[in-house]
């Protein structure tokens, strides 16, 4: 898969965005240390192993580079940044439960504008897919000949 690249001095608003999941009772937020074991459970239950690696790598920096949503005490979804590499997105994942409320855009755009807070002036999302959907959300650019990128020499 090829990694995208992300202007991070060029990102669309977001307040729209933010008051759409507000409005839901969904809370965006960052990751809390003391989470780390409930996170690394959602993440490993919904999604993959190699992700609860990244997310104990996110929940360890300062400040945390793992953004949450949550309602009713319940994790729905996640992204984190600064995992795999630094200036990286991801992982980041939504519950399937969860997914048409518009907070896998949130949870990007969180974890971009997190990118973007640090210093940063671009993003690379690493092994993007679906790439029509980091396009159309954040203006993100195939960068060519990436593929496979880091990714490669991957252990099981």
């Amino acid at each position: 898969m090829i990694d995208m690249l992300v202007r991070l001095y060029d990102l669309p608003d977001t307040t729209a965005l933010y008051q759409g999941i507000a409005a839901q009772g969904v809370t965006l937020r960052r990751a809390r240390a003391f989470e780390s074991h409930t996170l690394a459970a959602f993440v490993g239950a919904g999604f993959s192993a190699k992700w609860v690696s990244e997310v104990q790598v996110a929940i360890t920096r300062q400040p945390v580079a793992c953004f949450i949503a949550t309602r009713d005490q319940q994790i729905l979804g996640f992204s984190c940044y600064d995992t795999t590499q630094r200036g990286f997105f991801g992982p980041a994942g939504v519950a399937e439960h969860a997914r048409g409320l518009g907070l896998g855009k949130a949870l990007l755009m969180k974890a971009l504008e997190g990118l973007r807070d640090i210093g940063f002036a671009y993003a690379i999302i690493g092994g993007a897919g679906p790439t029509e959907f980091y396009a159309k959300a954040c203006g993100a650019i195939e960068i060519p000949g990436s593929s496979p990128g880091t990714y490669q020499d991957l252990l099981p």
